[in-house]
């Protein structure tokens, strides 16, 4: 054995010799347990950051501990690799976004694997990958096939920097989720699938996910958002039409004063009069350019016009002015709100503002509201005035009452409505998976018949960084002929939206090289669901809610029978470096390369293991990654050490061991069964590895090694300091453990148990206190009788003191922790 440790030697000889044995390679065996455990795949962007180190550490070390513990474990990697940042580069750089895209994939694999990671590359994916796309190009069609592919014209999130449609997952405080420009409303015709058939499904199953953090799960019920309510119908003052308006307070129907309607409500141009059209037409001009979340925002200042049209209260037969408003969307209920002001805040301050009535209709509970006197809306449980028959009912039984009223007289209906919009997947942009439909003048809208698929994408675009798709301007690909009437076409040259290809890569992992379709459905049916996935939290509502979705949507196809992908869910913080998450942009990047090039890549893993509980932010620190690698240089020279010792140590006989070495076994095993805990119940590796610390502490400090009756428990705790770190940092343990003289791995060697009898203390502290402060502490034996200890504690010397000439109230015993004794 080496007597310096070398982290350049010991880690390339191991990972060639994971790569040479293919060590970490999975197959389906119905004789063992299978794990899946999955990190969200990367977006091959050139190079690996710390945060993509501290992630697929994490993952590393859960798929290693369960491989030890005897698990099969399918540990997979591929590439979320179509996206615009490729396309961009194509521009900057004059290439072209598939050599651009491959060159990282080879690179970023080259990091990874330095890392040491344990994945079965032989199941490596790429989702730009001919052999990927043409499924999802299959399963669009099934899709379609079923109506859950659909085109219409919308208005859609457009960003004018990436000049592409964004969903509404992906604007963030008004702006494009990757480049930050602000969102702008454009009219577009584009394709949709329809999560919505899903909605109630999507909301129930969230509580059947209770693996996964409420955090996320709030985030995802949040964001569908059912409602239950009434649909009412108020006619035009004129009797022609009517317009459809969602509430879910159907008790305030008496205090509806005005209509607001939102500006693209379909409706608006046809209810403007004369006189008032060039006022609303610059309204929505204006409102149309404004981002649909901050129109949402309860902060943003209420505007609108009056449109010069009344509809009718059907209840009070009050004519209403209609107004389009500023804070009123097409994307929740029907783009039309009853406005009652005395009761709904924005209706409030909106009818101040324009000097609209105001009419109460709930009287909260020893008070009378004036609507004249009124400074806020009363939005609490009260008793119904105003409201005809209804009057004197508690507003909550008068919900259910009126909207009973509503459908007997057939002037509304009982309904359930969700905040949750389809998903509009067309990306005007050429680096995606071509959308497999041709446009026909005579036809309309053609699917690409199965067998022409699938649809390529071309390599012949120019990348030139003028403004629409370079797949629109390349002629062999746009023009072709109808399957149907077989005259001249042109296919579509919208992509799908590259949270397709992420919202199903996982079920592919299974039987990535199957060519009979997307998915083998055995093998599939092997491994699914994902017993741990891990990634961030910014994927809330976005990569994790459109995964659920298309797995669901897959089951019904008949693809599989899973209903939900991920039975446990782990959100890892982020790494942070001088107060701000690490960014070129900020200037505040640690390269990996760099720092495994110093310490190595174990040193790596073990910093970012170790400096915070993986839920949490880590705080970058140059001290904290020398303390991770001097203590490796500290396990090295106690096993070289004690090495020559311990070699042909034999089994421990623990009735022969010294009172110290006894100590020391009794150290081993709490250690593994913490250690243990630690991984499998909370995976707090900072707090696994502190105890791992702490026992190498006691090896260090422990003086009779060398007698011949304790040097098999030197061997014993060596060896299980090992097997307790090979999950974190495993060159390291492999090297010492072969070292030490083993001839099967580590992970063949399996995980430690620990000896129930020996973790039991032969002596315990209580802490003893008088009025609840600590006064002494006892050591008595674990099995000390209540009297014992309640006698003891009243006879200490230091306890005396605070007893003279005082009366004892109280004594309380806390089995094997606290004797509390309250005195007068």
């Amino acid at each position: 054995m080496e007597e310096k440790y070398v982290p350049s030697a010991v880690e390339g000889k191991w990972q060639q010799f994971w790569a040479t044995h293919n060590s970490f390679e999975a197959t389906e065996d119905a004789n063992r347990k299978k794990y899946y455990l999955l990190e969200m795949f990367p977006y091959p962007s050139g190079k690996i950051h710390m945060g993509h180190v501290r992630n697929y550490s994490i993952g590393d070390v859960i798929a290693r501990f369960k491989r030890m513990q005897g698990y099969n474990v399918l540990h997979p990697m591929g590439w979320d690799a179509f996206g615009m940042p490729a396309e961009n580069a194509a521009i900057q750089n004059k290439s072209h976004p598939a050599k651009w895209t491959y060159e990282n994939i080879a690179y970023m694999r080259g990091q990874l694997k330095r890392l040491g990671l344990s994945y079965d590359w032989e199941r490596e994916l790429a989702t730009c990958d001919l052999d990927y796309y043409k499924w999802e190009q299959k399963i669009f069609l099934a899709m379609y096939k079923k109506g859950l592919a659909y085109k219409k014209s919308s208005a859609v999130n457009w960003c004018p920097k990436c000049e592409t449609v964004l969903a509404n997952e992906q604007v963030e405080d008004g702006c494009c989720w990757r480049c930050d420009s602000l969102v702008e409303q454009k009219e577009l015709e584009q394709w949709s699938f329809r999560i919505t058939n899903y909605a109630q499904e999507l909301l129930d199953d969230t509580y059947k996910l209770t693996g996964w953090p409420e955090r996320v799960l709030t985030m995802q019920r949040n964001w569908i958002g059912r409602s239950v309510g009434c649909e009412i119908e108020f006619p035009l003052e004129n009797g022609l039409s009517k317009i459809k308006v969602f509430t879910t307070r159907p008790d305030t129907l008496f205090g509806a004063t005005f209509m607001s309607l939102a500006a693209e409500h379909p409706m608006a141009l046809e209810l403007t009069s004369d006189a008032q059209r060039s006022a609303v037409e610059a309204f929505i001009d204006k409102v149309k350019k404004i981002d649909r979340i901050k129109r949402s925002d309860e902060d943003q200042e209420k505007e609108g016009v009056f449109t010069g049209s009344y509809c009718v209260n059907p209840l009070t037969n009050v004519k209403m002015p209609i107004y389009l408003a500023n804070f009123v969307l097409m994307g929740y209920g029907t783009g039309a709100v009853m406005a009652v002001p005395t009761h709904d805040q924005r209706d409030f301050e909106f009818a101040k503002k324009y000097d609209l009535p105001l009419k109460v209709v709930i009287q909260p509970e020893g008070e009378t509201l004036d609507a004249a006197t009124m400074t806020e809306a009363y939005t609490d449980e009260g008793t119904m005035v105003n409201s005809g028959r209804f009057d004197g009912m508690g507003n909550g039984d008068a919900k259910e009452a009126i909207a009973d009223f509503l459908e007997k007289e057939s002037i509304g209906k009982k309904t359930v409505n969700y905040r949750l919009r389809d998903w509009g997947i067309s990306r005007q942009r050429y680096w995606g998976n071509p959308i497999p439909v041709i446009n026909c003048d005579l036809c309309g809208v053609v699917p690409v018949p199965e067998t022409d698929l699938p649809v390529v994408l071309p390599m012949d675009a120019e990348f030139t960084g003028e403004g629409g798709n370079p797949l629109a301007r390349v002629d062999s690909f746009t023009n072709c002929t109808c399957p149907q009437c077989g005259e001249a076409a042109r296919r579509e040259t919208d992509t799908m939206d590259t949270f397709v290809q992420s919202s199903w890569y996982f079920l592919r992992y299974c039987s990535p090289k199957f060519t009979a379709g997307p998915l083998d459905r055995e093998k599939v049916e092997h491994w699914m669901p994902v017993d741990q996935y891990i990634g961030g939290i910014e994927h809330a509502v976005l990569h994790l809610l459109y995964a659920r979705f298309f797995t669901k949507v897959l089951r019904d196809l008949g693809y599989c029978n899973v209903d939900e992908p991920f039975s446990n869910l782990l959100t890892q913080g982020m790494v942070i470096k001088d107060g701000a998450k690490m960014s070129k942009s900020k200037g505040n990047v640690v390269d990996p390369n760099a720092l495994i090039e110093r310490y190595g890549a174990d040193t790596a893993r073990l910093f970012s293991l170790f400096a915070a509980p993986p839920e949490k932010d880590l705080d970058w620190s140059d001290q904290g990654v020398d303390g991770s690698y001097r203590f490796l240089n500290r396990v090295w020279r106690l096993v070289f050490d004690v090495l020559p010792a311990i070699k042909g140590a034999g089994a421990v006989k623990a009735d022969a061991l010294s009172a110290e070495g006894k100590k020391l076994r009794r150290a081993v095993h709490k250690t593994i069964k913490k250690v243990s805990e630690d991984i499998e119940e909370r995976f707090h590796f900072n707090t696994a590895i502190a105890a791992v610390m702490e026992l190498v502490n006691s090896i260090q400090g422990f003086a009779a090694k060398d007698a011949p009756e304790n040097v098999a428990v030197v061997r014993e705790a060596a060896e299980s300091v090992i097997r307790l770190l090979a999950p974190f940092v495993p060159h390291f343990a492999e090297e010492l453990w072969a070292e030490l003289g083993h001839e099967v791995g580590l992970e063949a060697s399996g995980w430690p148990s620990y000896d129930a009898d020996a973790v039991v203390d032969e002596e315990i502290t209580v802490v003893v206190q008088v009025n609840g402060k600590l006064r002494s502490k006892l050591t008595v034996a674990p099995d000390a009788k209540e009297e014992d200890v309640r006698t003891a504690a009243l006879a200490d010397e230091k306890i005396k003191p605070y007893l003279e000439g005082k009366e004892i109230k109280k004594v309380v015993y806390v089995p094997g922790k606290l004797v509390s004794v309250v005195v007068a």
